[in-house]
Parts: structure tokens; C-alpha cells; sequence
């Protein structure tokens, strides 16, 4: 559940975000930001939560001077997973959709609206392409948790199990020491030059931890 002061904060940095890029007065950019809020906060969500979004956006402010268009990438983060059921696949096709939809209400222009959407559909693979630097600088904000201290990183799988609660503990096992092996088996995690410096190899550590913990 978010306090009334990370509310607060919250409302104020996406207040100040659609300001900096939309086009003349339009829609009052509160209730938006209070429909995103009710979505993060959905009884299904353990991990994917505003306290995930909270996250995302102070590490966009460190890797801000990475994008060419620090507001938009910010307005990704706010949708990149404002659906989010575990039990689908379509989640970030959906929340892009709902970028479509919204954005233009709140005054983007066209192509900047096309821009949040591409980049929410990309935190499916995040895999950006060399010289994405909004796609890298979403993408390394969505994975920082993987860099995070061992509590932190332990909360963090536990609660992706909680999410996943419906899935019997033996295929859950199997799926994610899978995913685990694919994210290990990446040349790089991370794409930003900070992400690289400071995150990549913590991450590594508590991928394989994790991994060697799923084994039989």
C-alpha cells in the first residue's frame, strides 16, 4: 500500500513529467496519475507494485543523463507495467496500449506517444539495440533490483513466487531456474554505462545464488 507521502511525491513527479512534454493545456494530469496509482497498488501484484514503480523512477533519475528523452522514458516506467495479471503473456502489449490511449488525451504529441509505447513493449525482451539509449535506460532501470543487497534481492524473489502462488512449486522451479539461465547466459545485463559499472556483476552474484538455491 503506498503512504499518503509517496502518494504525494508521486503525483507531483508525474504532474511535472507530462508538463515538460505535452503540447498546450489539455486534460488535468491528476486523474491519470490516480487510475496508474489504483492499478499498481491491484491485489495481485507482490512484486510489480508502486513500490517497483517508486524504484524505477529514482533510478531513471540516476541514469537520466544516459536517454535523449529522460520525460518520456519516465512516462515508460509508468506504464511499463501498468497491466500486469501474472497469469498472461500480453501485459506489456496492454500497457502500451494504454499508453496509446492516455497520452494523447494528456497533450503528447503522436511521435512522443509512439515513443513511450515502443519503449513499455520493450521491457518485454529488454534488449534494446546499441544505440537505444532510452531503451537502454529503461531497461537498466527495470533490472536494477536484480543488483540489489542480498535482503533486498531475497524479498524481491519471494515476492515473484507470491505472484506466482497459482503455479505448483515444481514448475515454478523449473520456469524461473530457466529464466535465471537465460539472463546469465546474456553478455551483458545491463546497458548503460553506470549499470555496467556499478550493477552488472552484484546482479550476477545473486542470479547464480538463486539459481544454485533452485537446484535440486
Amino acid at each position: 500500500m503506498t503512504n499518503t507521502h509517496d502518494a504525494e511525491d508521486l503525483h507531483r513527479r508525474w504532474a511535472e513529467t507530462v508538463t515538460a512534454v505535452r503540447h498546450g493545456h489539455t486534460a488535468d494530469p491528476a486523474p491519470y496519475a490516480a487510475h496508474l496509482l489504483a492499478r499498481w497498488s491491484e491485489p495481485q501484484r507482490h512484486y510489480h507494485t508502486v513500490a517497483h514503480l517508486s524504484a524505477v523512477l529514482g533510478h531513471l533519475d540516476t541514469l537520466a543523463g544516459h536517454a535523449a528523452d529522460p520525460e518520456l522514458v519516465r512516462l515508460g516506467a509508468w506504464f511499463h507495467d501498468a497491466v500486469y495479471h501474472p497469469e498472461r503473456d500480453t501485459n506489456e502489449d496492454r500497457s502500451a496500449r494504454l499508453a496509446e490511449r492516455a497520452l494523447p488525451e494528456l497533450g503528447l504529441s503522436p511521435a512522443a506517444t509512439a515513443e513511450v509505447a515502443r519503449l513499455v513493449r520493450l521491457t518485454t525482451t529488454h534488449d534494446p539495440d546499441p544505440d537505444d539509449t532510452n531503451g537502454e535506460a529503461l531497461c537498466d532501470a527495470d533490472l536494477a533490483v536484480l543488483a540489489a543487497p542480498p535482503e533486498a534481492y531475497a524479498a524481491y524473489a519471494s515476492a515473484v513466487r507470491t505472484e506466482y502462488a497459482f503455479v505448483p512449486d515444481p514448475d515454478f522451479r523449473q520456469g524461473r531456474a530457466a529464466v535465471l539461465t537465460q539472463l546469465l547466459a546474456l553478455p551483458r545485463l545491463f546497458r548503460t554505462p553506470y549499470g555496467t559499472r556499478h550493477w552488472e556483476d552484484a546482479a550476477r552474484h545473486n542470479l547464480s545464488t538463486e539459481l544454485m538455491l533452485l537446484s535440486p
